[in-house]
């Protein structure tokens, strides 16, 4: 019998991942990962996981499932792969995405790691995504449900992860999964999805950085137009992202925008609206999935956010870890930071992902940044 070790957070979702896995015959355990010491202190707060509430729910689904149930103390890692690098992150004027990172280190490299030490064939979360076997290779694929879809935050997966994951809620859709839920009397059939990260109740990401690391914080600054015209004062580069226009104070009879931020000189930049817009980016920290290289320019779908919907874009490798992607159409807000994962629609798999980390507005002159 194979056995599978389910990642539960004490949601809907992850529940009825073990719920189908058990009703499989396959040999369950459940599993919580105890990520950062704010979780013993509080309730659920907001949209976000992991809290006491959160574990007491995984449990009680486990026990109803009849399966072990045990919770594994991560918050070491999480300090150092998550928390300090999102803090670096925001110190230095990137935008980073700090559950693409507990994906990669914790679900699928941690987690992954225990379950082969303690002899489990897979794990198993409530990702909606699918994993496909074709000629030897393991593709990731968009899941059924458009509107759920996460394969964008699985994009670091390689192929010794992909043969040891199973998501089995890849080929249904949310209303599917609750009703199923329902039918088995789940306690959290109809509870809230997690929403925010779990560590930023509030979407407050500058007072996180404060309690952090409060030797760190960067001081106040000037903004400044592209040509260096100051314009006012900021309140930290911590505190904005490109594309932002809430929350500037800045009385221009106009809206205007964040468009770059210079940790070297501690400014942030704003331009107008049709400065937020680029249509060429550069990119490293590469992934190859369905693929061994590419060695000629490739047409693909690029995503720059999870919110993104995608644009067709050409792709050409320029150096051994750096690829050039270039838009057919502008797209807003490229942000360092944040990561392009590369769609091919042959046979809809997601074909090349990669850390975004190089950009450039081409469409605002000759401006060009690199991001080291």
């Amino acid at each position: 019998m194979k056995k599978a070790m389910i990642a539960m957070s004490g949601g809907v979702d992850s529940s009825v991942a073990a719920w189908l896995m058990k009703r499989d015959g396959y040999d369950c355990m459940g599993v919580t990962m105890r990520l950062f010491a704010g979780e013993d202190s509080c309730e659920r707060k907001g949209h976000t996981c992991c809290s006491l509430d959160d574990v007491e729910d995984a449990r009680s689904v486990a026990r109803q499932l009849g399966i072990p149930y045990f919770v594994f103390n991560f918050t070491e890692d999480f300090g150092t792969q998550i928390m300090d690098r999102f803090v670096c992150a925001y110190e230095n004027g990137f935008t980073p995405n700090p559950c693409i990172d507990c994906n990669r280190y914790m679900k699928f490299e941690k987690l992954m790691k225990r379950a082969k030490e303690l002899d489990y064939d897979y794990v198993v979360t409530g990702h909606y995504a699918r994993i496909e076997e074709q000629d030897g290779k393991f593709l990731l694929k968009k899941a059924i449900d458009e509107k759920k879809d996460q394969s964008y935050v699985l994009y670091s997966l390689t192929q010794e992860q992909l043969a040891h994951t199973l998501f089995p809620l890849g080929g249904m859709t949310k209303p599917q999964i609750r009703e199923m839920a329902e039918e088995q009397g789940l306690i959290n059939a109809r509870k809230h999805d997690s929403q925010d990260i779990c560590f930023v109740p509030d979407n407050d990401y500058a007072a996180v950085i404060e309690q952090e690391a409060p030797d760190r914080i960067p001081a106040e600054g000037n903004f400044v137009t592209e040509d260096g015209r100051v314009l006012g004062r900021h309140k930290g580069i911590i505190h904005y992202t490109v594309g932002q226009r809430k929350g500037l104070n800045l009385a221009m009879g106009h809206p205007v925008f964040v468009t770059e931020i210079r940790p070297e000189t501690n400014e942030v930049v704003i331009g107008e609206a049709g400065d937020v817009f680029g249509d060429t980016l550069w990119c490293n920290d590469l992934n190859f999935m369905a693929v061994e290289d590419i060695t000629e320019p490739v047409e693909v779908i690029a995503k720059i956010r999870y919110s993104h919907s995608g644009a067709p874009c050409i792709i050409e490798k320029v150096e051994k870890d750096k690829v050039k992607c270039t838009f057919k159409e502008p797209v807003r807000a490229i942000t360092p930071g944040q990561s392009v994962v590369m769609i091919m629609y042959l046979e809809a798999a997601l074909f090349y992902r990669c850390r975004l980390s190089f950009y450039s507005l081409i469409n605002s002159g000759a401006r060009f940044s690199n991001i080291v």
